[in-house]
């Protein structure tokens, strides 16, 4: 029997449901291990464990050979063993517990392993997506804000274009075929922002609706 931990959601990753003329389009969440290596740097640990584990093996075998290398390098195999074990459980968390978005009028973001938080972003809002690029297909559709609006880097870590901590970016992270994502993304916000917006006057002004670009 299965469980679901967002059975309340009445919409999969959104916190109420769209109105009738909104359609989603897409929906994904992180890669898993392209996660670990992007954010959570487990290449560059495993690296470090490595020259580590070659250091004191070698240290090792200068007194006490095949035996003493062991012995001095097996406790650093273990640590890096027990890093690994965190990286990849800490990955799996966000990237399950993450729902990316795109309906025909917005962004949605719902992120958080330990305290859940959904981000809600209008095409008309966005001023630019940009796209970085792995080379299994893999990427991150970063996301620039129009107007005053601030993101905590800290809530919305590790979904924030990386290296930019001083102005905050939302992005989709590490999303499998991302190139199609990102057509996807961009004929939606060009298609919303094309549409004209029905304003209500008020009674003393001449006519009912009209249309503002």
């Amino acid at each position: 029997m299965s469980h679901d931990d967002f059975a309340f959601e009445p919409v999969k990753g959104l916190p109420e449901r769209p109105p009738e003329h909104e359609r989603i389009l897409w929906q994904g969440r992180p890669d898993t291990w392209q996660l670990a290596r992007e954010a959570l740097k487990i290449n560059w640990i495993t690296a470090y464990f490595a020259i580590v584990v070659v250091w004191r093996a070698s240290v090792g075998s200068i007194d006490g050979g095949l035996a003493g290398a062991i012995a001095f390098g097996l406790p650093y195999v273990g640590l890096w063993s027990a890093a690994m074990a965190v990286i990849a459980v800490l990955a799996l968390a966000m990237a399950r517990s993450t729902v990316y978005t795109i309906t025909t009028a917005r962004v949605a973001m719902r992120i958080g392993a330990a305290l859940n938080v959904t981000l809600n972003l209008p095409f008309r809002q966005i001023a630019n997506a940009d796209l970085s690029l792995s080379k299994n297909g893999t990427g991150t559709i970063s996301l620039e804000t129009l107007g005053e609006t601030k993101f905590s880097y800290l809530v919305l870590w590790p979904h924030c274009r990386p290296g930019h901590v001083r102005v905050t970016k939302p992005a989709l992270r590490c999303v499998p075929d991302a190139a199609h994502v990102a057509q996807i993304l961009a004929d939606a916000a060009e298609a919303r922002v094309s549409q004209p917006v029905l304003e209500r006057k008020t009674p003393a002004s001449a006519g009912g609706l009209v249309a503002a670009e």
